[in-house]
């Protein structure tokens, strides 16, 4: 069994990207015109959307929810394309991450969240704890540690949508229930990983900060090199190669005893819904009963100015007014330089549950 000191710092690993910015939305661009037939035909359902890209300035929040309720956390890493938020404060307590820095440079660019996010235990000076954020995703009352991690291990938690149903990965089907069906099929399936104990549960897991044991990472690293290898192929999300830090490494954890299932009070909130109102209310009215919450951008193509946008935005204001301590008024910011890290200069490059709430479109 993995085990992690007790007293170690808890360092917050971050997925960022500005997808405003006009020299990325171009790189954007250039990729998907490469991609050839076949890849353009196993392209995720909402795997090339604004509203997967978008920048509706979550991250903020999102840190200002963590000064709030985990001041005690460690270092923070904010993993991006060459990319830095223009409010961003240059800190000791904070480094931006490039994909360069993680990422093969043959694998370069990528636009698949679930192929970068298989990378992050490999930055240098993490802690063997730490928790990982996709910038949409908040905690939402004092962090309890023994909430999170116990004595060599960590919590997962289900999400409240339906089982998924038996059967092979689907085209239409969202990344989180065809990572089911995948992991299913090698946790059950393969001599490698196969146990014979596995009893696979037919659930995705919650859009929640996510605790993680980078020593765990390392291990399922060399243990399942041809899932890290298939999902690490990936440009754009595709629907046959779903993420595996959500799905597979929690599976493993749960059947080998590293991780338990913990219920914890969260909403899940979906801007493209057709309620996106009553959702951003129940959020406003259970606000510091919830441990975590999710504000999902599934507007998708909507255009900047959509007002469904500028409510999102209100409520985490409303929510959240306090400016965290990575908050400034600059247009620059200096990364950080922190454990061996690089010091270099970026500048911004945008000037400009309740249970049953659910998303048409899901994974991270």
């Amino acid at each position: 069994m993995l085990s992690c000191a007790t007293q170690s710092p808890i360092d917050i690993v971050y997925l960022w990207v500005d997808g405003n910015d006009p020299a990325w939305r171009a790189k954007r661009r250039r990729a998907a015109l490469r991609l050839n037939a076949a890849e353009n035909q196993s392209m995720a359902p909402y795997g090339n959307v604004e509203g997967r890209f978008r920048d509706n300035d979550e991250l903020r929040y999102s840190l200002r929810a963590l000064e709030r309720f985990f001041p005690r956390h460690g270092h923070v890493y904010l993993v991006t394309d060459g990319q830095s938020p223009s409010w961003l404060r240059a800190s000791d307590r904070i480094t931006v991450v490039n994909h360069s820095d993680l990422l093969p440079a043959e694998r370069l660019p990528t636009f698949d969240s679930g192929n970068i996010e298989s990378y992050i235990h490999r930055i240098p000076g993490l802690s063997e704890r730490y928790f990982y954020f996709n910038d949409d995703v908040f905690f939402g009352a004092p962090v309890q540690l023994d909430h999170w991690f116990w004595h060599g291990g960590f919590y997962a938690a289900w999400s409240d949508d339906p089982e998924v149903p038996d059967g092979p990965m689907q085209p239409a089907d969202n990344s989180l229930e065809n990572a089911s069906r995948l992991s299913n099929q090698w946790l059950g399936g393969l001599p490698a990983l196969s146990d014979a104990d596995y009893q696979h549960t037919p659930r995705t897991f919650a859009h929640s900060p996510r605790p993680m044991l980078k020593s765990l990472l390392f291990r399922l690293e060399n243990e399942a090199p041809e899932l890290f290898e298939r999902v690490r192929s990936g440009v754009f999300r595709t629907w046959d190669n779903p993420t595996l830090i959500s799905d597979f490494v929690l599976r493993w954890a749960l059947a080998h005893g590293v991780a338990k299932i913990r219920d914890y009070p969260h909403l899940y909130v979906a801007t493209g819904d057709a309620d996106p109102s009553s959702q951003l209310a129940a959020l406003v009215k259970t606000s510091g009963q919830l441990d975590f919450f999710c504000v999902n951008d599934t507007t998708d193509d909507a255009h900047g100015h959509d007002p469904r946008l500028a409510q999102v935005k209100a409520t985490l204001q409303s929510l959240f007014p306090q400016a965290s301590q990575f908050e400034t008024q600059s247009l620059g910011v200096v990364h950080a330089t922190h454990k061996g890290t690089q010091h270099t200069r970026a500048h911004a490059s945008r000037q400009a549950d309740m249970p049953g709430l659910r998303a048409r479109r899901s994974g991270s």
